[in-house]
């Protein structure tokens, strides 16, 4: 089980890594990124925890992600990757509206949603190959 919970981490963090690193240098992108900060700003909202400062909410949202992306994967896609993938990219478009989330950052064209789902089916399709590497 742990081989499969490194290959889902290592996904997912492959999956953070191309998501940031194509956030921060191109123009009409997905901001994954934000749906996940107003998803935590939302949460807790009306509970005693006090996430302040953007810096804060960014590295709260990024560990959250990673570690809620990294178990789906090591459930999931060690098995069945590109389903998993894709599953988890359009799951990313169709949630937030009904979820009273903004979902622009992801859905607002064409791009944006077929980018989302590429990234979700990549970080699956790395997860499967470290996963095989290590298994």
């Amino acid at each position: 089980m742990y081989k499969k919970i490194l290959a889902g981490l290592g996904g997912a963090i492959a999956l953070n890594v191309l998501h940031e690193t194509i956030r921060k240098n191109f123009d009409n992108v997905p901001h994954i990124n934000e749906v996940g900060e107003e998803a935590l700003l939302k949460m807790t909202d009306n509970t005693p925890i006090n996430i302040t400062g953007i810096d804060n909410i960014y590295a709260t949202t990024l560990v959250g992600d990673i570690v809620s992306n990294g178990l789906y994967y090591a459930t999931t896609a060690t098995n069945h990757d590109i389903a998993s993938g894709i599953l988890a990219g359009v799951s990313a478009i169709a949630l937030p509206k009904p979820l009273g989330l903004n979902d622009e950052p992801v859905a607002e064209n064409t791009q944006k949603k077929l980018m989302t789902v590429g990234y979700y089916v990549f970080g699956a399709l790395v997860t499967k190959f470290i996963y095989n590497r290590i298994k």
